[in-house]
């Protein structure tokens, strides 16, 4: 049982039809549904990331798979987006994700990416000009600001989510909270996205 309730507004949406990771995800945004201008809005910024981003999906999803890692959010960790997979995501890349700056079938762009992202979600004040100038080597200005998004989001809500413990549809391999979770333990389950 996750640590908020959720909206009982979403009491009534069923649920059997709903693949696994879309009920994990579900289960955030019934929490969210306390307030609905909020998940409004950041339904809002996750819809402008995906209509109008140039970042591969596969590349977000590395980011945000390893950020959750950093976060210990057991929901987000659990999830796979069929986008990512569509764009080429396997469980052996999500594998890589344990050593990412070790790992073969990673590009140089995604452990660019995925440096970024360990920095942002664990020593964000070491990110020097030095991480920005290997950034720009693979990525162009707005794309350096479309995935500074996708951290900060990825951060944020993740941690949350992690505080809010909604694991009652996660996979087993991602339920004891005694310990530490990883991507790369368990094959994901797909959500829709």
């Amino acid at each position: 049982m996750s640590r908020v309730a959720p909206s009982s507004a979403f009491a009534s949406i069923p649920t059997d039809d709903l693949g696994q990771g879309d009920r994990i995800n579900l289960g955030v945004a019934s929490i969210l549904g306390h307030r609905p201008d909020v998940a409004g809005a950041l339904g809002s910024l996750r819809a402008a990331l995906q209509s109008s981003g140039t970042l591969s999906p596969r590349l977000v999803e590395l980011v945000r798979l390893r950020i959750a890692f950093h976060n210990q959010c057991r929901s987000c960790m659990s999830v796979r987006y069929q986008s990512a997979v569509d764009a080429g995501l396997t469980e052996d890349a999500v594998c890589s994700l344990e050593r990412p700056e070790e790992a073969d079938d990673l590009s140089d762009a995604e452990r660019s990416a995925l440096r970024f992202a360990d920095l942002f979600a664990t020593d964000h004040l070491a990110i020097d000009d030095a991480v920005y100038d290997d950034l720009r080597r693979h990525f162009a200005e707005d794309e350096l600001v479309e995935l500074g998004v996708h951290c900060a989001y990825a951060v944020g809500m993740g941690r949350l989510a992690a505080t809010w413990a909604v694991t009652d549809d996660v996979p087993g391999a991602f339920r004891s909270a005694e310990t530490t979770a990883a991507p790369w333990i368990s094959e994901g389950v797909i959500a829709s996205g």
